[in-house]
């Protein structure tokens, strides 16, 4: 599973609206190869659901990834952080080993 806090859901709401997004779409979650640490995680707004999704629904919000990204990403929760030492997204990833200093890549 993978869950979103009430500050992401808030942030995510907002974003929707400015974007001017209709219902059929949700939030898509991977990972990626790349970043200092070897994997990073990448989040968009998507309408086109794929063959081998994982989608999961959390305090109203749909998240989806796909089956590689979901074996990286099982038990994660999509946060949001607004304070001094950060504004964005981060992935509080129970599975991540090592994380680099901004917190945008990860190992396993």
């Amino acid at each position: 599973m993978i869950t979103i806090s009430e500050k992401a859901k808030n942030k995510v709401e907002a974003l929707w609206h400015e974007a001017n997004l209709d219902p059929s779409y949700f939030i898509r979650v991977s990972v990626v190869g790349g970043g200092c640490s070897g994997l990073s995680y990448k989040m968009d707004f998507d309408n086109t659901p794929k063959s081998d999704d994982q989608v999961f629904e959390d305090k109203g919000m749909k998240l989806v990834c796909d089956l590689k990204s979901f074996l990286y990403l099982y038990g994660t929760q999509l946060d949001f952080s607004d304070g001094l030492n950060g504004k964005g997204f981060h992935f509080l990833n129970p599975n991540a080993t090592r994380t680099c200093g901004c917190g945008e890549s990860f190992a396993v």
